[in-house]
């Protein structure tokens, strides 16, 4: 069995973003060698997530949106978490997103469903932050 690990870095202008990584997975895959087996990918962040949906504006706000209602960024004070930082909302949002995802690699490609694609969701951004790609097969 042959293994491949890659870090994948970003740094968000902004404190919410979602990024389709999809390609970049892709890409790794192909750097692989790997034809049968499968591909982890999961942030290196407790702020940040992956997670596999799909790549339309709308439900991205919907994302928006709905996080925003279950966790509120404002008002800081509600949160027990917050003093140092201001980041309690960005825990409890990863927390629903997940932190990783499987995919399974069929024939050199990822073998994701019609609409689905891979997200790194960051939820507290800004500054550096990492998510790892392993693929393990043969």
């Amino acid at each position: 069995m042959k293994s491949f690990r890659k870090e994948l870095w970003f740094e968000t202008q902004s404190r919410r973003e979602l990024i389709n990584i999809t390609p970049t997975v892709a890409e790794c895959l192909k750097a692989s060698g790997i034809r049968e087996g499968l591909a982890l990918c999961n942030a290196m962040h407790i702020t940040a997530s992956v997670f596999i949906n799909d790549d339309e504006p709308g439900l991205h706000q919907d994302f928006e949106e709905w996080l925003e209602g279950l966790a509120p960024e404002k008002p800081y004070s509600r949160y027990r978490h917050n003093g140092y930082e201001d980041n309690a909302d960005a825990h409890l949002k990863r927390t629903i997103m997940g932190r990783e995802v499987v995919v399974a690699v069929t024939d050199g490609t990822l073998d994701l469903g019609p609409w689905e694609q891979i997200f790194y969701g960051e939820f507290d951004g800004m500054r550096r932050k990492r998510v790892l790609v392993k693929i393990i097969g043969e």
